[in-house]
């Protein structure tokens, strides 16, 4: 009897233990899914869905110089300054700091000097030193936060020291032997005082053979060269949206020089390849792939990831982290569909303007009979629009457009072609992670 019994409550616990097992069970399949940012999602687990020929991304304007120079910069210029040139002003986001970008008369044009000026005019600091040329001024930026600026520079060899020659307005007038000193009623000539002579330019900065990326403060002082790779052309950085780092393209001097040559044996200008790395404000550097691209890098709204395009192929990188992936998404053959798709639209249109003003097209055309859906891939060489990717703009976390076009700069910008531009664009999202068995 008393067997029986203890029988019966095992059985009875069982029956409980696995009833509440399948609840569990229950729960866990009805729990909601959160997906997790997709700061925290990394590169090679992104999934994506393809969009061709979509409207345009809306853009925020972001001008490397002013659209017109500071007005307190330039009376400085003109008053103090008068042997020196000033190209261009670059404000800074909060509108506090401004950057002067000029020349003296011994440099060369495509040689610049920094200075940093407040808001009203006042110059702060010299930023380069003498023994310093920035080149590449269009480059020059301020970080979003407003607390540093980015420039490329290497090291000077002409006009190293700068012209410091008065002007006719700053010199004194000597004295005349025959002017009358007899006192008169005249109203005394005001007294012309020489301008407050210009800060003196930093020394002791490295400088190098090749292009490095330097950056200073908002009060354009201490400055650094954030790359120290003598031998390697840094000629495009962009700011991470948090400020923390930049994602920049390089080439090696000599791949530079071949591009030059193979531009001016086809009578075009020079659009540099390089490849792409991160660097941080401390001077860490790491290059994210060896292979070349023209296109420039963006980064994602979170700081998080770097995306940029290599002819029909988007790749994904992880800034941070201790184990950093990468994802390459391939396009070609959704580039090539689109293609096809927008050249017939194209084709369409044509033959209904020619339709408009010859009826006997028009009574053709009704008799056309509808283009049944290709089973094969479209052949490239003949799809007009079909071209490489140009441009990558990331809006969203999750939404990254790229521009195809067919793009030729020329030396004589009259002949440059840019042609069958258009816009399509990724949606990202996160792959379901695995189950554990």
């Amino acid at each position: 009897m008393r067997q029986t019994k203890f029988l019966s409550v095992i059985l009875l616990s069982g029956s409980i233990f696995a009833a509440a097992c399948a609840r569990d069970q229950g729960n866990t399949q009805n729990t909601p899914v959160i997906a997790a940012p997709m700061k925290d999602v990394p590169a090679v687990r992104l999934n994506y869905r393809y969009e061709g020929d979509v409207p345009a991304p809306t853009l925020e304007e972001h001008p490397h110089s002013d659209a017109e120079r500071n007005a307190g910069v330039q009376v400085d210029f003109d008053t103090n300054r008068a042997q020196e040139l000033l190209d261009r002003t670059i404000t800074s986001p909060d509108k506090q700091r401004v950057i002067a970008v000029y020349r003296t008369v011994n440099d060369l044009p495509s040689e610049v000097r920094l200075d940093m000026y407040s808001a009203d005019g006042k110059l702060l600091r010299k930023i380069t030193a003498d023994t310093m040329a920035v080149h590449f001024p269009d480059t020059i930026v301020w970080s979003p936060n407003s607390k540093a600026v980015a420039f490329v520079a290497t090291n000077r060899t002409i006009g190293l020291t700068p012209v410091a020659t008065p002007t006719p307005e700053m010199a004194p007038t000597p004295p005349d032997p025959n002017a009358n000193t007899t006192e008169d009623n005249s109203a005394p000539t005001a007294t012309q005082v020489p301008a407050t002579p210009t800060p003196a330019a930093p020394v002791g900065i490295l400088t190098f053979k090749t292009e490095q990326i330097y950056a200073c403060d908002a009060e354009g002082g201490g400055i650094k060269a954030l790359t120290q790779n003598d031998g390697l052309i840094y000629f495009y950085f962009v700011w991470s949206p948090d400020s923390t780092m930049l994602a920049a393209l390089a080439s090696t001097s000599r791949e530079w020089r071949y591009q030059e040559i193979i531009a001016d044996g086809k009578g075009e200008q020079m659009v540099p390849a390089g490849r792409l790395r991160i660097i941080e404000m401390n001077g860490r550097e790491r290059r994210l792939d060896d292979n070349l691209t023209v296109v420039f890098p963006v980064w994602s709204a979170d700081s998080a990831k770097v995306a940029d395009a290599y002819e029909t192929q988007i790749r994904i990188y992880d800034a941070a982290g201790l184990n950093p992936t990468q994802a390459a998404i391939p396009l070609k053959n959704q580039l090539l569909i689109s293609s096809q798709a927008y050249d017939r639209e194209q084709q369409r249109k044509l033959q209904a303007a020619n339709a408009e003003t010859n009826s006997e097209t028009n009574t053709a055309n009704a008799n056309v009979a509808p283009e049944q859906p290709s089973t094969t891939l479209p052949d490239e060489k003949l799809l007009v629009s079909y071209n490489p990717i140009v441009e990558v703009e990331w809006t969203t976390d999750d939404l990254i457009y790229l521009k195809t076009a067919y793009v030729r700069r020329m030396k004589n910008d009259a002949d440059s072609v840019t042609s069958f531009a258009r816009w399509h664009r990724i949606i990202l999202t996160e792959q379901p992670a695995p189950q554990a068995k």
